[in-house]
């Protein structure tokens, strides 16, 4: 079994060292095939170049140009929205300061309802202390009357009754005309 083995390594060995020396290696490097190498280059180009040419790039620039249609239409549309955009921004705010002055003109009405009202109030508020006023002084003279003439009333009597305590005779009238002159100033 041994021999068997070193005469098959033997039989590979001799195989490889005679295809060495007839000069056969890689093909890509064997110069009696070069014509046959670039025909199969040039046959190849051109094939992918036909399948380049009529299929796969009409594919793609017919997809760029559908994406650049869509990005122009989206950016038109775009443009549409924004001009939309500014006009509704503008009819916000031409509504926002109508609402103001709404807002202002019934704050200035109703300021205007309640200075009516406050008016009348303060003018019957004013009526009725005016008429208090009146009553009060109506019963102040009253008053100041009933008083001179309980000063007068008490001036007499206390004249009276000094004229008796000194031991003279009251005389009435007398003391009355004395009362009523000193009391006039």
């Amino acid at each position: 079994m041994a021999t068997e083995t070193h005469d098959a390594g033997q039989a590979a060995a001799e195989m490889a060292h005679g295809a060495a020396e007839s000069g056969a290696g890689m093909p890509q490097l064997d110069f009696s095939t070069y014509p046959n190498q670039v025909f199969w280059l040039v046959v190849t180009l051109v094939v992918i170049y036909l399948i380049l040419s009529r299929v796969a790039l009409p594919r793609i620039g017919g997809i760029l140009s559908e994406r650049a249609g869509t990005i122009t239409n989206d950016l038109a549309a775009a443009e549409d929205l924004k001009v939309k955009a500014a006009e509704a921004e503008e009819a916000y705010n031409q509504a926002l300061a109508e609402a103001r002055a709404e807002a202002q003109r019934i704050a200035a009405e109703a300021r205007a309802e309640i200075q009516v009202g406050l008016d009348d109030a303060i003018a019957r508020a004013d009526a009725e202390i005016a008429a208090k006023a009146a009553e009060s002084e109506k019963a102040i003279a009253e008053i100041r009357a009933g008083a001179l003439e309980s000063i007068e009333i008490v001036a007499k009597d206390t004249a009276a009754e000094i004229v008796s305590a000194l031991g003279f005779k009251s005389d009435e009238a007398a003391v009355t005309g004395a009362v009523t002159e000193r009391m006039k100033g």
